[in-house]
């Protein structure tokens, strides 16, 4: 059957129109035909390699979302979940001095010494379902591991990640710019936001007087000279490395699992070269995010690729559709671990390119290796798997994989 063409200023409502979720990639590379283009809603939408680079490093270009009234995670950032947005959300030069601030904390021996702790976790989540012969690798592993971890992390004691999970199911669909929660929904958010928030000041409280090692002592009792965050800022920012950071790695575990399942030879090759799990984390980062866009305001008149997107305008930066450009990568629709120059922007790029990368991709690369280790004989129970509804932090909502037994 003939479909009929869609107009281009109608393609981004497609890609998030969750029929679309399951395979936008055909839409983005329409949207790539014209690398910057006016949507209905008045959304300037960048698709190609070259503009979105240019973007993510120009300063005309705002991440302050209360500039915007339809931006990605608006509704988090200056709705009622949140009286002060996380760092992301705004500028240079507060963003800047923020950022070196948990940077310093977020260090290549803090996380380099949580290797031990993943692997651990891997293991315990593997063993649960050692009696059986079919896995949800989001419900029974994606999920609970980054959780488990930044929890780890933060200094938050074992017994009370549960209500973390809890928490961030709740607030991480106000991250949808597509989502229209309802009344009941929004206030379990809000509900969820409170209790999160009061029991970050209580375990700030006693951080502050008697700091152990972890990333939330460091935050609050540390010796920066730059200074410590204030304390609306630190709440938030917890907040958000809780849920952000745990929503993308729970989608870059599962996207990387599914691309794997879907192309046999490439896990074969795994299992016989387990160190092929770092370049194809990076392949996954690449060739399916777990962030597909980012959204951003502009500060004045900004001339790109012959238009001209005016000062305020919301600007979508298709950061999927980038990273499968004909223009800047070689094959861009093959799932390619040995790729060689795969600069993609799987964490963003720029000014606000993840803090959390270092700690996701050892995540991601320790969890694949276990997996592929230990599953014998995979195989997808359903494809494509249903998807949640987000379209910014794309992801399967489950990934039903049957294996004939769990190896030691």
């Amino acid at each position: 059957m003939t479909q009929t063409p869609v107009a281009p200023e109608k393609l981004f409502a497609q890609v998030l129109d969750p029929v679309s979720r399951a395979n936008p990639y055909p839409l983005y590379a329409r949207l790539r035909e014209t690398p910057v283009s006016v949507q209905e809603d008045g959304t300037y939408v960048v698709s190609t390699y070259r503009e979105i680079s240019l973007l993510l490093h120009d300063p005309r270009i705002s991440s302050d979302e209360r500039k915007s009234a339809h931006g990605a995670g608006a509704l988090a950032a200056s709705g009622p979940l949140s009286t002060t947005p996380p760092f992301i959300f705004i500028d240079p030069p507060e963003h800047t001095r923020f950022r070196r601030l948990i940077m310093h904390q977020f260090t290549p021996q803090r996380i380099r010494g949580m290797q031990e702790h993943i692997e651990q976790t891997v293991h315990a989540l593997l063993d649960a379902r050692k009696q059986q012969h079919q896995l949800d690798i989001v419900q029974d592993f994606a999920y609970p591991l980054p959780v488990t971890i930044i929890c780890h992390l933060l200094g938050v004691p074992p017994e009370d990640e549960p209500r973390f999970r809890v928490w961030s199911s709740a607030l991480v669909r106000t991250l949808d710019p597509t989502e229209s929660l309802s009344e009941a929904e929004v206030q379990q958010a809000v509900q969820s936001r409170t209790q999160i928030r009061e029991y970050m000041e209580k375990l700030s409280a006693a951080r502050r007087t008697h700091p152990q090692d972890d990333l939330l002592s460091g935050l609050v009792a540390g010796d920066d000279p730059d200074g410590r965050l204030p304390e609306p800022d630190l709440l938030a920012t917890m907040q958000l490395l809780l849920i952000a950071g745990h929503e993308t790695t729970v989608n870059l575990i599962t996207n990387s699992m599914l691309a794997l399942l879907r192309n046999p030879e490439v896990l074969d090759r795994l299992r016989r070269n387990p160190d092929l799990a770092i370049p194809m984390v990076e392949e996954v980062l690449r060739y399916d995010p777990p962030v597909q866009f980012r959204t951003r305001t502009t500060l004045t008149d900004v001339p790109l690729a012959g238009v001209t997107i005016p000062q305020g305008a919301s600007v979508a930066l298709l950061l999927a559709a980038g990273d499968r450009d004909p223009a800047r990568f070689v094959e861009p629709d093959r799932f390619w671990p040995e790729r060689d120059d795969n600069e993609h922007f799987g964490f963003g790029g720029g000014d606000h390119y993840c803090v959390g990368a270092p700690l996701a991709r050892l995540e991601a690369v320790t969890a694949l290796k276990a997996l592929a280790r230990h599953l014998d004989g995979p195989r997808l129970v359903t494809d494509p798997p249903p998807y949640r509804r987000n379209a910014a932090l794309r992801g399967p909502e489950h990934l039903q994989v049957a294996f004939e037994r769990l190896n030691d």
